[in-house]
């Protein structure tokens, strides 16, 4: 596998190509690609730290510039690129904060319905509150623009940590957005009180207070309005769909079930299966609820401790994957990370997540999710089993580089695998000891030699 790196924001794609892959075992239980059959290189560069990217139009790319303010459109033939809005009042910060997710109506362009855009981003009120909105454009054929900013969700929970924002249609043509914990329990925030298993009362939805939204997926019509089929959670129907989420960056429907990629603490990165109504464990759960290596240590209430199993909710939901779990007496201080330990701990820092559909032309691939790491500058591959519930087989990694990894996209034509990379943050190097410059943040594509199967 070859890559031609710069050091500027860019966009990865990779084409499999005939051959064989060989695996061997590496730490946590994952397997890890030795011998390539892709070869990649570079789109475009110089981007604003890429976060989001879906497939628009005549196979064009559109894209979210976190810190650019940015919606960007791409071709992915030439790399020519074109700014199409920027969110002016935005507000951007080192990691968290910013444009997020992006979304085109499904039928964008088609001739059956508005030409509309949505996307997600924070931003501060005159009192210096942070919020987030979810907001829609109009794309203008005649000036190839987007037009009309409208507010259709606002004052949601926003914060300089875990805000998640993956925004994502349905099947059943809703929205699905996700929020995060606001980062409480920890750093600035140890202060904060986690609130991932609170839910919306009455009278905060008669209100529209959504100050109950932290760590959960919202579930909305494209208006911003409450599903009437929503799930009623305890007593109340709001726009949470399901709740107990620490900070959840992907989201990925296979079919009828919808997944998602969340962050875990200092173990436990997950890979849920989302059903209406599910409460996912956080804080009182990381991971499976097997009090391995992790308690909840409520840092606003004289650091009253709980184990995992003190907890107990009906509609609990354990993930379907881990990355992962491990012993209480595991070592989270290796030295070889020295003040960077945390990148030696047993997550992989799961920032986005696709499908690699049944009938793809990368055989080996078909029926598979595919999760980008920030954190281990790879892609990981997870084979599903036939109704697309659950997972089979070997966690496969892929593509490792010195780059963190934000978001994975495959080609209509199922030929190639798209990756955007950013700048910003440390991430475990090619090495294996921590590295703090990455290689570059762009868009990378591959082209095969050969027919394009495994």
């Amino acid at each position: 596998m070859k890559f031609n790196f710069l050091k500027k924001t860019f966009f990865l794609a990779l084409i499999g190509i005939t051959g064989v892959s060989i695996s061997v075992n590496a730490q946590h239980g994952d397997k890890v690609v030795t011998s390539e059959p892709f070869e990649g290189k570079v789109v475009t560069d110089g981007l604003e730290f890429p976060w989001e990217m879906v497939w628009g139009p005549n196979k064009q790319l559109w894209v979210t510039e976190r810190t650019g303010k940015n919606i960007r459109r791409i071709n992915p033939e030439t790399g020519e690129s074109k700014i199409l809005y920027t969110f002016n009042n935005a507000f951007i910060g080192p990691q968290h904060e910013g444009v997020l997710g992006l979304a085109l109506s499904p039928e964008f362009l088609s001739g059956k319905g508005k030409n509309y855009v949505y996307t997600a981003y924070t931003y501060k009120n005159d009192k210096d509150e942070e919020f987030a909105r979810i907001v829609r454009l109009t794309y203008d054929k005649k000036s190839d623009k987007l037009t009309n900013e409208t507010v259709i969700l606002d004052k949601l929970p926003g914060s300089s940590d875990h805000n998640s924002g993956r925004l994502i249609f349905g099947p059943d043509k809703k929205l699905y957005y996700t929020i995060g914990d606001q980062g409480h329990n920890q750093g600035k925030y140890l202060d904060k009180l986690i609130e991932s298993q609170r839910t919306a009362t009455a009278q905060e939805v008669a209100k529209k207070d959504f100050s109950s939204y932290p760590g959960s997926t919202l579930r909305l019509n494209t208006d911003g309005s409450i599903p009437k089929d929503n799930p009623v959670i305890n007593g109340v129907r709001s726009h949470i769909y399901t709740y107990g989420h620490r900070n959840a960056q992907g989201l990925v429907f296979v079919e009828n079930n919808l997944f998602s990629t969340e962050h875990g603490p200092s173990s436990d990165d997950e890979l849920n299966l989302l059903e209406a109504g599910g409460n996912y464990g956080w804080p009182n759960v990381a991971g499976y609820k097997d009090n391995l290596a992790y308690e909840y240590v409520n840092n606003s209430d004289n650091k009253k401790t709980y184990k995992e199993t003190d907890f107990n909710a009906d509609n609990f939901k354990e993930p379907l994957k881990t990355f992962f779990t491990v012993k209480s007496d595991y070592n989270f201080k290796n030295e070889k990370c020295g003040k960077l330990s945390y990148l030696c701990w047993p997550t992989i820092a799961p920032s986005s997540v696709t499908y690699y559909p049944k009938d793809g032309k990368i055989t080996a691939w078909q029926n598979s999710l595919l999760i980008t790491s920030l954190k281990n500058g790879a892609l990981y591959r997870i084979p599903l089993n036939a109704d697309g519930k659950n997972i089979q087989g070997d966690v496969i990694k892929y593509f490792k580089t010195n780059n963190r990894y934000r978001v994975v996209l495959v080609s209509p034509d199922t030929k190639k695998i798209y990756i955007a990379t950013d700048t910003k943050g440390n991430v475990i190097g090619t090495d294996g000891k921590p590295n703090t410059e990455m290689e570059l943040s762009l868009i990378h594509i591959s082209e095969p030699t050969r027919q394009a199967e495994i």
